[in-house]
């Protein structure tokens, strides 16, 4: 059987289909520290970037940051996302320029969640800036 974590991992690397998998693997969803959610499934994960589920379970908005397009951690989900914006049906995510600045926003955010290297958001939340994890059930 397969631990959690390895699990998990392979989620994520599947779910945001990174390119580097040195790099994906060292990746984690994380949230604002105001955020009452500290797990979520996968399909549910997929639904808040999708940008089709815009509330948390205890009804406060979500606000959803990704990074640039030519980030070695983003998904692809660019298609996805113009399609709904062009429609009119759906909004885009707030894209932000690096993980830095990921980790940064989010920790400020009343209700932010995103994506970033575990080795920068460790060394980042060392300080004053403080995101929570999110666990892929």
């Amino acid at each position: 059987m397969l631990s959690k974590t390895f699990c998990k991992q392979f989620i994520f690397v599947v779910f945001f289909s990174c390119i580097t998998p040195s790099i994906s693997f060292s990746a984690e969803v994380i949230a604002s520290p105001h955020v009452k959610t500290n797990s979520l499934s996968l399909e549910n994960l997929r639904h808040i970037f999708f940008m089709r589920v815009h509330q948390w379970p205890d009804g406060n908005p979500i606000k959803v940051y990704v990074l640039k397009d030519n980030n070695e951690l983003h998904n692809k989900l660019r298609r996805l996302w113009d399609r709904h914006i062009f429609s009119g049906t759906g909004q885009a995510p707030t894209v932000l320029d690096n993980e830095e600045q990921m980790i940064k926003i989010i920790s400020a955010s009343e209700n932010g969640i995103g994506y970033a290297n575990k080795k920068i958001i460790e060394d980042l939340n060392k300080g004053s800036l403080n995101v929570q994890f999110i666990n892929i059930e």
